[in-house]
């Protein structure tokens, strides 16, 4: 897009044609970001990029003037200051507007921002930031990372700007082919984006230039079966047969690459790429295809296309036939540059094996970016085709692959790559998933569990399983050692009973994910954001192990293990302001603060917003993804105002919306479904949490209109409430709606006490304090004098409270 029609900007006087020049391009696109274009030739390049597909946007309001040294572009965002030159650090800048360090907030063409090695800081393990302050986006690939990996930089920076450098990107062409740039030498394509602290803005932004995320199919949100492993159909099937009597719920059937022939003639080569079915493993694959179909599974296959088809194959011969050579034994090369080999590759290869039944394909590309024609990268060229194809050919598009850069949330799901079994990478997967907000990248699938390496650790593994119900992409996975597997009743109790449980959640909050999945496609909010888009304070910079998971709620996974006093293990979290009650435990933080909070091996801190709503599937209903409007329970965070609309999809593909509705103050809980959804439902339930439940008649004053109490229980610091409706428009009335408490301090404490792994005179002391003294016994425990050297191995004393065991009830007492 030229910007060279006065008409389309707010200058002074007419100083329009100063946007181009015979060398440079200047294009502001929105109020927040501007195009940098540098061409020694002069030709500026027009076609859409990978990631820049839509440049054609409404005129931002933008004062174009010149000045002593050049010109001088302004927005309400940025200050833009150019000398018309080759771009240079002293000639061209721009400069964050509106609560920005002046001085740190100024963009500059080619300023070195990286830190001597002697200056270099680290924070807990991270390595060192370059002074942009660039938060991050996204990675090709955890592959063989043990721990933190550098991120690609996102749209989203500390100092209020970030670039895109899209000089060497790929194009598309007239028939939507991706081709080379074929850029001159020295040619710059730059996309600065000057946000301040306005995160959620650069991201909508962002999604303006590249376009939207796709809608996900449903069935991608729940739970996916994945193992590298030499499955036959039998034990398949038997497998699935396990899960469903352990009541555990699936999705996704996920086939690793032992589906087709891999121990093959060395005279062809490896057996890593391959497209016939093992006949030994599966003698029909239709029919097991089919069979998973009918247990509403989706079906998808690993491939690794590098090595092109070979004359084994059963696809061959029609292979070469269609690209219009003799099958004479000699291999067809994988060959993203040959349009031949591409149609062939979808139309033959691809579309014959998805006839038996295969649903999507995980492309498992390994081999770097390279191709016959310089700067044609075969990843992104798989990854814009099969999404491509999958969306002709499917009611909604889904592929499974690598991400390759700025534009990659076109084709979802990502696949993170093959992660090592240790804390220090789980505890880097929710820094990551949260950073590829920044970049637009919000449907990451890690291999929850690990992968490879590692050793068996029963509390890591179930730790990981949490954060992965809590992670855009359920996909438990393993390698192919015997021992490996993530099957939960592999695991010892408790861990077993938490996994068990946590994988049935899953499905049960398909409803809130596909609502999720809904804003992500239509608000450009990814499901995983990190907590800074909330809350701009400098420790929302340091607290990344935290996020955002969807409209309501904040989630801190446990990275590390437990305590071995306390015996459990914590997460450090930063609250934004407001009241969070944990959907688990019904305690209540007010927001604004930093706390540590501990969990047993059953939970993670799960925390709902005031005035939020969680839907979940009602207990005893079906769990298949299927299901698509089942009875709720409808988790409800008193303590104030708020509301929540609940996106669902009919089976034709549209979608309805039902409106949750907290009226703190009046003590009102409204629900308003869609023209005769109401009663269809038959009976809601809510669960109340967060409310002074303290009073023997809590709930008493109960009152319903537009359908009838059935029933009304308390425990654990909740409400839960039975109703039917009779009209598309409830509302329940209470005082209690109007109040805010805890759940009983002295149950609270008592659980801690008798798992912590302290002498029983202490915890006498410290239960009867709590008795006598509430919240006020805290002072009195820290008075006691924590051992000085926490639990040093064989050292700490049982009849003083250490460090740990302290912080524990601080978050109870506190």
């Amino acid at each position: 897009m030229r910007h060279t029609d006065a008409s389309q900007h707010s200058v002074t006087h007419d100083h329009s044609a100063l946007l181009q020049g015979e060398h440079y391009r200047i294009t502001p696109l929105t109020e927040r970001v501007v195009r940098l274009e540098w061409s020694p030739s002069g030709r500026f390049e027009d076609r859409p990029t990978t990631f820049a597909i839509r440049r054609d946007l409404p005129a931002p309001d933008v004062r174009v003037e010149a000045t002593d040294t050049g010109l001088r572009v302004v927005t309400g965002h940025y200050v833009l200051d150019y000398d018309r030159g080759p771009f240079s650090a002293n000639g061209l800048s721009v400069a964050v507007r509106g609560g920005i360090s002046n001085y740190h907030s100024v963009w500059r063409y080619g300023q070195d921002l990286s830190l001597p090695a002697d200056r270099q800081v680290r924070y807990e393990g991270r390595p060192a930031r370059s002074l942009d302050g660039n938060l991050g986006g996204a990675a090709r690939t955890l592959d063989c990372a043990d721990g933190v990996i550098p991120l690609e930089p996102g749209v989203n920076s500390e100092l209020g700007y970030a670039v895109i450098d899209d000089s060497g990107s790929m194009v598309f062409d007239a028939d939507g082919h991706l081709a080379p740039r074929d850029a001159e030498p020295g040619s710059l394509d730059l996309y600065v984006f000057a946000a301040g602290h306005d995160h959620v803005d650069a991201v909508e932004d962002f999604f303006a230039i590249s376009g939207p995320q796709p809608l996900l199919p449903r069935y991608a949100l729940g739970n996916w079966w994945s193992r590298y492993h030499r499955y036959s159909d039998t034990e398949y099937l038997r497998l699935m047969d396990r899960f469903d009597a352990e009541k555990v719920p699936l999705s996704v059937a996920v086939v690793d690459m032992d589906w087709h022939l891999t121990d093959i003639d060395p005279k062809y080569g490896a057996g890593w790429t391959g497209y016939t079915w093992n006949r030994e493993l599966f003698d029909d694959p239709e029919a097991f295809q089919a069979e998973l179909h009918r247990r509403g599974l989706k079906v998808t296959l690993n491939v690794h296309p590098a090595d092109g088809v070979r004359a084994f194959e059963d696809a061959y011969e029609p292979m070469c036939r269609a690209m219009g050579r003799e099958p004479n034994g000699d291999p067809i090369d994988f060959d993203v540059t040959d349009r031949a080999f591409m149609d062939a590759y979808f139309n033959v290869l691809h579309r014959g094996l998805e006839d038996l039944g295969t649903d999507f394909w995980w492309i498992d590309w390994q081999s770097g970016p390279y191709s016959k024609r310089d700067g044609m990268d075969p990843l992104w060229v798989l990854n814009h085709e099969h999404f491509t194809d999958s969306d002709a050919h499917t009611d909604r598009g889904l592929t499974f692959s690598r991400y390759a850069g700025p534009g990659s949330h076109r084709y979802p799901v990502g696949f993170s790559g093959d992660a090592i079994i240790t804390w220090e990478s789980l505890a880097f997967q929710p820094r990551m998933t949260a950073a590829g907000a920044n970049i637009g990248y919000g449907w990451w699938s890690h291999d929850i569990g690990g992968h490879m390496g590692g050793f068996k650790d029963d509390e890591l593994e179930t730790r990981w399983v949490e954060f992965g119900v809590f992670s855009p992409i359920m996909r438990l996975h393993s390698s192919n050692s015997r021992f490996s597997g993530k099957e939960p009743w592999k695991v010892a109790e408790p861990g077993r009973s938490a996994i068990v449980e946590h994988l049935r959640l899953r499905h049960r909050m398909l409803p809130y994910l596909n609502s999720m999945n809904l804003r992500a496609h239509r608000d450009g909010r990814s499901i995983v954001e990190p907590v800074y888009f909330e809350t701009h304070s400098f420790d929302a910079y340091r607290y990344l192990d935290e996020y955002l998971f969807g409209s309501q709620l904040l989630v801190a996974p446990i990275i590390r293990p437990a305590d071995p006093v306390v015996r459990r293990a914590s997460a450090d979290v930063l609250l934004p302001e407001g009241r969070w009650t944990d959907v688990v435990t019904g305690h209540s933080y007010q927001g604004g603060r930093a706390i540590r909070m501990y969990r047993g091996i059953s939970s993670i801190p799960v925390l709902l917003r005031a005035g939020g709503f969680l839907p979940l599937v009602a207990e005893g209903e079906s769990l298949d993804v299927r299901n698509l409007f089942p009875a709720l329970d409808v988790q409800v965070a008193g303590g104030a105002s708020g509301s929540f609309d609940l996106d669902e999809e009919r089976q034709d593909g549209s979608w309805v919306r039902t409106r949750f509705a907290l009226d703190a103050e009046a003590g009102e809980l409204r629900v308003d479904a869609p023209e005769g959804m109401g009663a269809r439902r038959g009976e809601w339930r809510f669960t109340l949490l967060g409310l002074d439940l303290g009073a023997p008649d809590a709930g008493a004053d109960l009152q319903v209109e537009g359908g009838e109490l059935l029933g009304v229980r308390t425990g654990r610091g909740r409400l839960l409430l039975r109703v039917r409706a009779d009209q598309d428009s409830l509302v329940i009335r209470s005082g209690l709606l109007t109040t805010a408490g805890q759940p009983d301090l002295t149950d609270e404490v008592e659980e801690l006490l008798h798992g912590a792994r302290i002498g029983f005179g202490l915890k006498d002391r410290i239960f009867g304090l709590v008795e006598s003294h509430g919240a006020g016994a805290l002072a009195s425990v820290i008075a006691q004098g924590a051992h000085p050297t926490g639990h040093a191995a064989e050292t700490y004393e049982y009849d003083r409270p250490t460090a740990e065991l302290v912080e524990a009830l601080t978050e109870l007492l506190g």
